[in-house]
């Protein structure tokens, strides 16, 4: 039962985020083509980086879509602005401490951070912990050290259509949805490395 209750959240994320990826379809085709001048991404395809995605199993959007933007506190006492990280690729993981996928992919998450955050990758977990109060002793214990930030009342996390746990939002260096992952990654795999290092390589 709790494998259906997997698989069912999973395609309820599926469609949520299908409808926020298929978007940008419904506006005017100046505006897109506007979006697309803009997105590497989308008018040339990097050697590595269709690949890498389509092993890890990742959804590419199928027209350049702007991430939405936000201002979070992280846990550390310093905020984050989404378009403050322009220049640089951004993986955006929302999670929680009793999500037991979440906790797996968070090592493979941790060792993919700091491998790359030097040359200006940029990690993000939104925890959507009612009980914020577990969340800094969960990265104490586990020696997390990319930024986490809180959304309790889970408002960042509807606007970007999650609906299961965990679910991850890369997004290029011109601040546009690259790929999204439904369900846990290995993260440290080669496919991700290769990723990562074709989205800083644009």
């Amino acid at each position: 039962m709790l494998t259906a209750a997997l698989m069912a959240g999973a395609a309820l994320v599926g469609v949520a985020l299908f409808a926020v990826m298929t978007a940008g379809q419904r506006e005017p085709a100046s505006a897109a083509t506007e979006a697309s001048s803009h997105s590497p991404v989308y008018t040339a395809s990097v050697s590595g980086v269709d690949e890498a995605a389509r092993e890890l199993d990742l959804i590419r959007p199928s027209r350049p879509k702007q991430a939405s933007d936000f201002t979070v506190a992280l846990v550390s006492g310093d905020t984050l602005k989404l378009a403050g990280q322009r220049g640089k690729p951004v993986l955006i993981n929302f999670w929680a401490t009793w999500c037991g996928p979440c906790r797996e992919e968070m090592p493979a998450m941790e060792r993919l951070y700091l491998k790359h955050r030097e040359r200006g990758f940029v990690l993000l977990a939104i925890s959507v912990d009612s009980d914020v109060s577990l969340v800094k002793p969960f990265l104490q214990k586990h020696k997390l050290t990319f930024p986490v930030a809180l959304d309790a009342k889970m408002d960042l996390a509807n606007t970007y259509g999650v609906r299961a746990l965990p679910a991850s939002f890369l997004i290029d260096r011109n601040g546009y949805l690259a790929a999204v992952a439904l369900g846990p990654r290995a993260w440290d795999h080669r496919a991700a490395h290769t990723l990562v290092e074709g989205l800083l390589a644009q």
